[in-house]
């Protein structure tokens, strides 16, 4: 149900047995308020379908054409590409767009979608599917049509709009296999704040043992999304015998091939090292990094007009699917101690 203006902080508190000053701070995540108030205005809010009076008021009143986007880092290239090209076709639509950063925090992200739904936003992309129940309540109980964009997966918990991250890794795997790779190993995003890294994991895995290979937990290593994490990392998953190494995205990759050739290693002769992303400097290394196409530029059209698609048209916002391809480069070749025909 959307809230109604008539709805205010002095009817939350009312119902929650608290004054408008506690309901206020609830609102604003003061650190002043104890648990037990907090769940009781919290408990209230949801009860009456409360949204604080400046969204009510921009909803019911009149159209925002606000567009709210959360992505969790600035320090990927591949959500620049896809953000700017969400901000092009908002802009072409008519509508305005407003971004915000996470830092892969959960409960961060609950509150930015609080405040843009206080400031009006008709619609919202999140990124990935693993977000907080209460933050799609929230989205739902403001009317704000909202969906996940760089992942495509079957029942996930709102309309998606990009690609599966598991069959991405399919035909990279199959790359590895038929270049004679037996023991690949894998540096990996953190998979607990991360359902998209956690899927290239699982993607990898099923990929080996429908080949009947294995990527143990042992040869995975997951680190923070940092050239240098993966620096300090490639040694320790070299220790484990590996002739390919897939990162997790091009980020890891460069890190990856810098620190095997400070290792005194030829990459592909001694190594095999994939990314994924295809970011713009993966091109220019050398040798350039064999990666996975992700349609940035189309995912950020998509996602915009899915979202102003269901707004105007007052429906639900439509999922879409969206391709990847394999882009084999310098860095993978046969396997060291095999000849792949």
């Amino acid at each position: 149900m959307i809230a109604q203006p008539s709805i205010t902080q002095a009817d939350v508190a009312k119902a929650a047995g608290v004054s408008t000053a506690s309901v206020s701070r609830v609102l604003n995540r003061s650190p002043l308020v104890t648990p037990n108030v907090r769940a009781r205005v919290e408990a209230a809010i949801k009860a009456l379908g409360y949204v604080p009076h400046e969204a009510a008021r921009a909803l019911a009143l009149r159209r925002t054409h606000v567009i709210g986007a959360i992505i969790p880092t600035l320090n990927n290239a591949i959500f620049a590409a896809g953000i700017s090209a969400l901000e092009v076709a908002v802009r072409e639509r008519g509508y305005t767009l407003l971004l915000s950063v996470s830092n892969y925090d959960l409960e961060e992200e609950r509150r930015l979608i609080r405040k843009m739904i206080e400031r009006g936003v008709e619609g919202m992309m999140l990124v990935g599917n693993d977000h907080l129940a209460e933050s799609f309540e929230e989205l739902r109980s403001a009317g704000v049509r909202h969906l996940c964009a760089w992942v495509h997966k079957k029942g996930a918990p709102a309309a998606n709009v990009g690609f599966s991250n598991a069959e991405a890794m399919t035909d990279l795997v199959d790359h590895l296999v038929w270049l004679g790779h037996r023991k690949i190993g894998m540096l990996a995003g953190l998979t607990a704040t991360n359902d998209r890294a956690r899927q290239r994991v699982l993607g990898v895995r099923e990929r080996l043992a429908h080949h009947d290979l294995r990527l143990p937990d042992e040869d995975v290593i997951e680190i923070p999304y940092s050239i240098r994490a993966a620096r300090r990392a490639f040694p320790d998953v070299m220790a484990r015998g590996v002739t390919a190494v897939v990162c997790g995205n091009d980020v890891l990759a460069i890190g990856a091939l810098f620190e095997a050739q400070a290792m005194g290693l030829d990459v592909p002769g001694d190594v095999s090292i994939t990314g994924f992303d295809n970011l713009n400097l993966s091109s220019e290394l050398n040798p350039p990094i064999t990666t996975v196409d992700v349609p940035g530029n189309e995912m950020g059209k998509t996602v915009a007009m899915a979202l102003i698609d269901a707004i105007e048209g007052d429906c639900d916002v439509e999922s879409h699917a969206l391709e990847t391809a394999l882009l084999v480069r310098g860095t993978t070749g046969p396997a060291p101690d095999a000849n792949a025909a």
